[in-house]
């Protein structure tokens, strides 16, 4: 029988994780209006952009002018990704919140953040000391925690030990990431109950993708387990950059779908599914891209009951 929680936070990751990865550029108006549409179908928590070097992600070289220009909703929080401490430097006084970044596997930190495990973690508390200071929230992401297309499966103590690292340092807030969406919901299950039954004072919670289509399975494996929020990306947007280049796309689970997994089970998110669905649609239509989503292209449990109300079909016996 699955433990679930009561209530769980969903946090959007589109207008970075999501947008980085797109081959062509947003323009600065677009990502304001993006996120303003965003807070006003009240997701708790937005993931604005990032503060890498704008030679290695030129989509968020615009990040101090997004920020600068957005609505700010009370009761939102919004991120700003901070890959090492001078990303975070820039953040300081801009974001509510720094998310600090290392990947598990350590052939995909070589090719996404150009370093090693060693200075990546020095990176890391560096930047988490800068948010400290300045007084925003940090959580850590801990990506390529379950699987990678270069090194396959990663084993659970490289992940744990990491945890263990970040932890001496003061760290509290983390979130494992698929960040490809290979892993299986058994993997994902035992790593949350791992975690959780070392670390008693964490708050740890589920970044997912969905290329195996495993993802919904997934997100109830991590819940299970002992997660406490899951990040999505509105329309299914986006994902890793540093990827074999003959994949197709490989996309965050869709933040309305998530929500609506959780409503329908009767987890409270704060959210309510139809305006997540809607703010999906004028997303994708300002990104002129086809949202990848059940809630927009079905919807939800009334939408359908509603169609066979209207438009009732006779079965042969």
């Amino acid at each position: 029988m699955l433990h679930l929680p009561e209530t769980a936070l969903v946090i959007e990751v589109g207008p970075r994780d999501g947008l980085q990865s797109l081959a062509r550029t947003i323009d600065t108006e677009t990502k304001v209006r993006m996120v303003d549409r965003l807070s006003a179908a009240g997701l708790p928590v937005i993931e604005v952009t990032g503060f890498a070097h704008p030679r290695v992600i030129p989509q968020l070289a615009d990040a101090e002018a997004v920020l600068e220009r957005i609505t700010r909703r009370p009761g939102t929080i919004y991120r700003g990704l901070v890959p090492n401490a001078r990303g975070a430097e820039r953040a300081a006084g801009r974001v509510d919140e720094m998310l600090g970044l290392i990947t598990v596997s350590e052939a995909y930190l070589a090719k996404n953040q150009n370093m090693t495990r060693a200075q990546a973690v020095a990176e890391a508390i560096k930047a988490f000391a800068v948010a400290e200071s300045c007084g925003a929230r940090f959580v850590m992401a801990l990506g390529m925690s379950m699987w990678c297309p270069y090194e396959g499966p990663i084993a659970p103590e490289r992940t744990v030990s990491l945890l263990e690292e970040f932890h001496a340092a003061g760290m509290r807030r983390f979130y494992l990431a698929g960040s490809l969406g290979m892993e299986d919901p058994r993997q994902v299950n035992a790593l949350f109950r791992q975690v959780r039954e070392r670390f008693a004072d964490i708050e740890v919670g589920y970044h997912v993708h969905n290329l195996s289509g495993c993802g919904t399975a997934n997100v109830l494996a991590a819940l299970d387990g002992g997660a406490t929020f899951i990040e999505g990306a509105i329309a299914g947007l986006g994902g890793g950059i540093m990827m074999p280049t003959t994949m197709g796309a490989v996309g965050n689970l869709a933040t309305e779908d998530i929500v609506a997994l959780l409503s329908s089970m009767g987890i409270e998110t704060g959210v309510k599914p139809a305006d997540v669905a809607s703010a999906a649609r004028d997303v994708a239509a300002m990104l002129e891209i086809e949202p990848r989503s059940f809630a927009t292209a079905v919807g939800g449990r009334a939408d359908v009951m509603a169609a066979a109300k209207a438009n009732p079909r006779a079965h042969p016996a």
